[in-house]
């Protein structure tokens, strides 16, 4: 006897007998007639026995069809609860989820926002890392990654939250003793601070009028801390290209101002990224939309920005 493991042929003799026709089954199942007829017939092929005696009146089980019906609908059932309750399992707003982000973003500004989404789901259950190592979201099982730049894995899922600029920042103690830059080739004059993770190699970019203008100069100073590099910036060492969520604050008191600010450093944007190849659950979902949300196009750690646009 050939076994049959195709759960669409037993689904249509389980619609025939409940209904007593093949024309009602097909109605139930959202299929043609002679979809239905096909799989019966395929089935008790397969089982080497006759299920169903049909007549004008319509079809009913065979004492073999009776036995086989009481077992399958058992089975049937059981996968139609199993069904159901992963469907609910994926719509609930409930459990775990597995979350890595760069350090200085996460403290300033998703921390909080976490926070809140915590708060008003309290069967959610976070294990959050912050720190500037990009997490290997397979390999780590983590449930989402916030991530600013542009993605390597093209097989990831990513949905960009906000956009990501950057300024060219130096402090008035230091542009007076050093002169401040009309034009992007004058920087290579001054001393750079970089962020560590940005190959020595690496020039910085500016933008205006559809075309660009890449700067290499002397690295005075690496770092893997954003703030490290303001406080350098502050403290006169030099010119630092810093995302405007920690330099918008020290703007604003007039501890350091924009060079440049008529020329646009290449923008970027902050990303969720998900693994490939399983659906996001309700929670992951919920809080990615509420993180799309909560920053935007015109995130509030932006509020300079409109202000740059408008004198360029």
């Amino acid at each position: 006897m050939e076994q049959s493991s195709d759960l669409s042929d037993i689904a249509a003799l389980v619609a025939v007998v409940e209904t007593g026709s093949f024309s009602r089954a097909a109605e139930r199942l959202g299929i043609s007639k002679s979809i239905v007829s096909r799989r019966v017939a395929r089935l008790e092929a397969a089982l080497g026995a006759r299920l169903l005696t049909r007549s004008a009146q319509g079809a009913r089980p065979t004492d073999v069809g009776v036995d086989y019906f009481g077992r399958v609908r058992e089975a049937i059932a059981g996968l139609e609860a199993a069904r159901d309750a992963v469907a609910a399992a994926m719509a609930e707003i409930a459990g775990p989820i597995r979350l890595s982000a760069p350090l200085s973003f996460g403290l300033a500004y998703l921390a909080p926002a976490l926070a809140e989404f915590a708060a008003a789901h309290p069967r959610v259950e976070f294990d959050i890392a912050f720190d500037d190592r990009r997490a290997d979201i397979i390999g780590e099982g983590l449930d989402l990654a916030v991530r600013i730049g542009q993605l390597a894995d093209s097989t990831l899922i990513a949905r960009k939250l906000a956009p990501i600029r950057a300024l060219a920042i130096a402090s008035p103690a230091y542009l007076a003793r050093m002169g401040t830059p009309s034009h992007p080739r004058e920087i290579a004059d001054h001393d750079m601070l970089q962020y560590a993770n940005v190959a020595p190699s690496e020039a910085w970019r500016f933008e205006i009028d559809g075309r660009s203008e890449y700067v290499k100069s002397r690295t005075r100073l690496r770092a893997n801390s954003g703030e490290m590099l303001l406080a350098a910036v502050e403290a006169g060492l030099g010119i630092a290209m810093l995302p405007t969520f920690i330099a918008s604050p020290s703007l604003a008191k007039g501890s350091v101002e924009i060079v440049l600010a008529e020329w646009a450093p290449a923008e970027t944007g902050l990303y969720a990224v998900m693994p490939p190849g399983r659906s996001a659950t309700a929670r992951v979902r919920a809080l990615v939309d509420f993180l799309a949300a909560r920053f935007g196009p015109e995130p509030t750690w932006d509020p300079c920005w409109a202000a740059i646009n408008a004198a360029r």
